[in-house]
């Protein structure tokens, strides 16, 4: 992990942001602070030529909550990280926070050691996911055309608007047409952090890509499940 890898942080409580940014700062980091989701989307633009390492979001700002700024940045950089620290602590929140693709979710109040411990997992994770992706793999011939560099995936010609975890679940299923993946084996496989995600969360991705399957192809349904077993993709697109 680098030592001055860049995180930015959205905090619209200037004590808060001073605490996360001078924990950050002293354990080697480089933290960006933005009082709003507006300063935030700005500082990702500019620095598309060095994007940030990760993203560590206040759910309750003051212009636009934390989990559509996400949606914002993934936009400008669709592979950022992102930790989401809020008071709030009911279990729709996490679910909704880390069914948007998010690493982490910390609640108020909180230790600025046990932050920075996150941010180092999830860095971790995301250097061992990157290496994966890295190494060479047989690739099979399918309808499904797969651009690593610029995390896309095309379908019968038309590239599919997906989320992280979205693009990553295909990319699995797409590499071996016709191998049946159980539900644990493809939360290992595409998720960083397996024990932090829900039973249903391999279940409503997969919804979610079939129904952008379809909207290329009404008629068609290239993921097949597997009752009592898990789901592959069909071997005959």
């Amino acid at each position: 992990m680098p030592t001055q890898a860049r995180i930015l942080v959205v905090e619209d409580e200037p004590a808060i942001a001073d605490t996360i940014v001078y924990a950050l700062s002293t354990e080697g980091f480089s933290p960006h602070w933005s009082a709003s989701a507006q300063g935030a989307l700005e500082a990702a633009a500019a620095s598309a030529a060095n994007p940030f390492a990760l993203a560590i979001l206040d759910v309750g700002l003051p212009d636009l909550n934390g989990f559509d700024l996400f949606r914002r940045l993934q936009q400008v950089d669709p592979a950022l990280p992102a930790i989401f620290l809020t008071a709030r602590t009911s279990e729709i929140d996490r679910v909704v926070g880390l069914e948007l693709g998010a690493d982490d979710y910390v609640a108020k109040p909180f230790s600025p050691r046990e932050l920075i411990a996150r941010v180092r997992t999830v860095l971790r994770r995301i250097k061992r996911s990157q290496a994966r992706a890295d190494a060479p793999a047989p690739r099979a011939q399918t309808a499904f055309a797969i651009d690593d560099e610029r995390k896309q995936i095309r379908f019968r010609g038309h590239t599919l608007d997906l989320s992280r975890y979205e693009y990553r679940l295909l990319k699995v299923l797409a590499e071996r047409p016709g191998r049946v993946y159980s539900r644990d084996e493809l939360m290992n496989l595409v998720w960083d952090d397996p024990a932090a995600s829900f039973d249903r969360t391999v279940d409503a991705h997969i919804k979610q890509l079939r129904a952008k399957l379809r909207s290329v192809d009404a008629a068609l349904d290239p993921i097949q499940t597997h009752r009592g077993l898990g789901y592959s993709l069909r071997d005959d697109l």
